[in-house]
């Protein structure tokens, strides 16, 4: 039998974890489950977009009322909006949707059968369905969105109340529900969400009266005394014990986004988002960007580099750190370079515009400050890998095109990377006006001398992170897969979709500790501290 990853703990883990940040909440107590439909978030921030593409953020979650361990997990392409178990069948029903913002008012109507975890989207055509409940064994009442705001006048106010029957519910086939049986009377619907009412539900259920989710691990470090330093969604960084305790956490409205140990292990930078818009008075208003340096004894803030607006980190592995703003009303504004032991930037160097699907390229374990740039006249489609040296008078090196068919051919993205052997292997996705087509994501690895491609390894969704060493590259992507490829050529070693009791997860960072140590931030808050080497050396 071929070997899975092993997992030898899960830091973060707590009840309800795989559904993130929870909607809505039906407690079927007579029939011993729970159902939470949540939102795992946006895999993306002011720094960097390229996972975003094809992800699937929210879920519906099956959870066991006794000890609250996950049955089922499935994947909504909508919010969940309301829930409704069925009279007798092991049947609930899940309204689901959305406004796009723009036109439509798009969702499915999904009937989840609780004992086998199938599931069928009965509506022909995608509508928002407002509210769910069962009038009897046969007759499902809800209310469903008008099709668009254009042809409906208080569309965002109002909704269609209407009853459709049929003899087994729990036979009803895909998109078998047509457009001719929608019809009802038009009556004001509230739109409020639930959240906090959701949030306060769960706490009640697994007796944590201050129980919140764990949402995105976006980036984690593994430290030489055997703590996990990381930072996530609400979290602007915290510390695990070798025990698996929780050493410290520095809560934050938005979190920390990326980590850089400083040498000697006592201090870190953390970058810090700072998007979120909040009313102070009659004004709306952005906090400061904030760039922190904290004590890795206790968490404490020590102090902050001084930016002028939000940045992205680029590092050198002798401890050189590069801030390249990302705030597209300041693209101008010179990348500042500060110098290992420095408390502040010492130089700076301008690179040109940055965006967050284009530009973004963190690369892992590299001699030098590798960076994105976008030619003068199409700074967003013709980009070259560029070499920054900081010492002295800083200066810019363009090494070669980041596309290596006839140059500028294709419009790329960037994506993670680490250099390796004088080489750069390297993540990224290519652009098409219909999004991301099968077959356009992938790793590369290339000669940092002039760019020629050594291997290139394939796939259908965005990386969201890599790391790797001479034997073994280690590719996460937001399917939930875990791809092993080896170094030299590219061969697959192994590839998996990583679960967590049984149900899936998706890896958002990582972390090679060592040989034979990865760890994995995953989407929903938790982190894996794995062992790879039986898994890589395991027949594929």
């Amino acid at each position: 039998m071929s070997a899975s990853l092993t997992v030898r703990r899960v830091l973060g883990d707590r009840p309800f974890a795989e559904i993130g940040m929870p909607l809505v909440v039906a407690d079927g107590e007579e029939r011993g489950v729970v159902v939470v439909g949540g939102d795992l978030g946006y895999l993306q921030w002011s720094g960097g977009g390229t996972a975003q593409d094809r992800w699937q953020r929210y879920r519906v979650g099956v959870y066991d009322s006794g000890d609250l361990r996950c049955r089922w997990v499935v994947g909504s392409r909508w919010p969940v909006n309301c829930l409704a178990f069925h009279p007798t069948l092991p049947v609930v029903a899940v309204g689901t949707g959305s406004y796009d913002g723009g036109y439509f008012f798009e969702g499915e109507l999904v009937l989840l059968d609780l004992e086998s975890g199938r599931s069928a989207s009965v509506l022909a055509e995608p509508r928002e369905v407002l509210q769910v409940e069962w009038a009897s064994d046969q007759a499902l009442r809800f209310v469903l969105a008008p099709p668009d705001d254009y042809d409906f006048d208080e569309a965002h106010s109002h909704g269609f109340d209407m009853v459709i029957e049929r003899s087994d519910w729990g036979a009803v086939a895909q998109s078998s529900v047509q457009h001719e049986e929608l019809t009802g009377e038009w009556i004001e619907f509230d739109r409020s969400a639930h959240e906090q009412e959701a949030v306060a539900r769960l706490g009640a259920l697994c007796g944590e009266p201050w129980w919140e989710p764990r949402r995105q691990v976006w980036d984690l470090h593994g430290l030489t005394d055997g703590r996990v330093l990381a930072c996530l969604e609400g979290v602007l960084a915290e510390a695990w014990r070798p025990d698996g305790q929780l050493d410290w956490c520095v809560p934050d409205d938005e979190g920390g986004r990326q980590l850089v140990v400083r040498d000697g292990e006592l201090d870190a930078w953390v970058n810090v988002e700072r998007r979120r818009v909040r009313r102070v008075g009659r004004e709306w208003v952005t906090e400061p960007p904030l760039v922190a340096r904290i004590s890795l004894a206790d968490g404490k803030v020590l102090g902050s580099l001084p930016v002028g607006s939000r940045v992205v980190f680029t590092t050198r592995d002798d401890g050189w750190l590069a801030l390249r703003s990302t705030d597209l009303e300041r693209q101008q504004e010179p990348t500042a370079l500060v110098p290992p032991a420095g408390e502040a930037p010492e130089a700076s160097v301008p690179l040109r515009r940055f965006d967050l699907f284009n530009h973004f390229f963190p690369v892992r374990r590299s001699g030098q400050l590798l960076f994105l740039r976008g030619e003068k006249s199409e700074p967003w489609r013709k980009k070259w890998v560029v070499a920054v040296d900081p010492d002295e008078a800083p200066t810019v090196r363009k090494l070669f095109p980041l596309d290596w068919e006839p140059p500028h051919a294709r419009h790329l993205f960037g994506g993670p990377g680490i250099a390796q052997d004088g080489d750069l292997v390297h993540a990224g996705t290519v652009h098409d006006g219909a999004g991301l087509l099968p077959g356009n994501a992938f790793v590369v690895r290339r000669s940092l001398e002039d760019g020629a491609v050594r291997w290139q390894f394939t796939a259908d969704f965005p990386a969201t992170a890599l790391d790797g060493n001479a034997d073994t590259v280690y590719v996460a992507f937001n399917s939930g897969e875990l791809v092993a490829l080896r170094t030299c050529d590219g061969t697959v070693l192994r590839r998996q979709h990583l679960e967590v009791g049984g149900q899936p997860v998706v890896p958002l960072s990582l972390a090679l500790t060592g040989p034979d140590r990865l760890l994995i931030g995953t989407a929903d808050g938790r982190i894996l501290d794995c062992l790879v080497a039986q898994w890589t050396n395991g027949r594929n």
